[in-house]
């Protein structure tokens, strides 16, 4: 009879955690400044995700996205104190400014409450350890989304060089920017802190450096450079008068060397990435193209990728399966806490070193 109560109870244990899995994610969006926010806001409703508030205490921004994307405004706060006493949150997102991450995580974290944050990690190498630190004593998960984690050809290129393919990496070269955010002409709410060093932490090496140091990170499987030297200009002064808009960052490795080129002049908007290896190489044009010569003696072979498939396809619904244990997250993964560790260790690494003048050595 104990053994039927058993099998009986198991099923019911096992019945609860698939409704629980099935059920969606109660997310709060904290912030509406990153205009990365639309992501989440304009996103297809497919099930997996609730949006349950909103924190913005600007209400005439708050309003004009809600008329955008139809929310209603009496889920809008203006601090995340009354969102979390207001509404049932299980996890939040942050699209405000990379200062703001840490309060993010400080007001979250001891609540138990998950966060994802938008690219990089923190404002500074400082803040990101005392956001590491809470999330490992609350035993949070914390994450950093940048749009180039979802794209097929990177994870194809990280594929090929995990398989040895084009033999043991000798160069990565990572390109990312556009014009510049006032070119584009990006909102002010956003565009005021985007080009403010202490909101941002930098301009065009901020803002796109560290998408080649997440990628290198994850390519090189963890490994921290040697040294980091970098160099910064700022070739717009009349509209850029705080921050840099031209970086070039480069990674000394023990056999391989890294080289970001982060812009906000690239006459054309590109994220690009490309891998040299002892024997061939490979590069990933966009987000779905990848070419790659494995060695002189065979011709290159150029492929269109098909989307990722679910839930690595998307931040939010990779977000709802880490939290809900549906996946588990590797080691490493270009979203997790230990790459975008190293990630603000480079980037601290390169604002000294355009200060100085100097190579960086990151100590061991």
């Amino acid at each position: 009879m104990k053994f039927f109560s058993l099998i009986f109870f198991l099923i019911l244990l096992n019945q609860s955690v698939l409704a629980f899995q099935s059920e969606p994610l109660k997310i709060g969006v904290v912030g509406l400044t990153h205009t990365h926010v639309h992501w989440i806001l304009g996103r297809e409703d497919i099930g997996d995700i609730e949006i349950t508030a909103i924190v913005e205490p600007n209400r005439e921004l708050a309003q004009r996205y809600a008329d955008q994307h139809g929310y209603s405004m009496d889920i809008v706060f203006d601090t995340m104190d009354e969102m979390f006493a207001a509404k049932e949150v299980e996890a939040v997102t942050a699209f405000g400014t990379i200062y703001e991450h840490l309060e993010v995580v400080q007001k979250s974290a001891p609540r138990g409450i998950h966060v994802m944050v938008e690219k990089p990690l923190a404002v500074s190498l400082e803040h990101a350890l005392e956001m590491k630190r809470l999330a490992e004593v609350h035993g949070i998960h914390l994450l950093t989304n940048y749009e180039t984690t979802w794209y097929p050809s990177n994870h194809k290129a990280h594929e090929i060089v995990n398989s040895n393919a084009i033999g043991p990496l000798r160069k990565i070269v990572v390109h990312d920017g556009h014009k510049g955010p006032a070119e584009i002409e990006i909102n002010s709410e956003f565009l005021d802190w985007l080009t403010d060093p202490k909101q941002n932490g930098a301009g065009a090496l901020t803002d796109f450096g560290c998408y080649g140091a997440n990628l290198i990170t994850w390519l090189t499987k963890g490994e921290r450079p040697i040294s980091v030297f970098a160099l910064t200009q700022t070739i717009k002064p009349e509209l850029y008068p705080l921050v840099d808009d031209e970086a070039t960052i480069l990674l000394e490795y023990p056999t391989m060397q890294g080289i970001i080129q982060a812009s906000w002049n690239w006459p054309i908007a590109r994220k690009d990435m490309h891998v040299y290896g002892k024997s061939g190489v490979l590069y990933a044009d966009d987000a779905t193209t990848l070419r790659i010569q494995e060695n002189e003696q065979v011709p290159m072979e150029s492929s269109v990728l098909p989307s990722l498939e679910a839930p690595y396809h998307d931040p939010f619904s990779y977000f709802k399966a880490v939290i809900r244990d549906e996946i588990q997250e590797e080691p490493m993964s270009l979203s997790s806490l230990e790459n975008n560790i190293i990630v603000m260790e480079i980037l601290e690494a390169a604002m000294q070193s355009a200060k100085t003048g100097q190579k960086v050595y990151l100590d061991d």
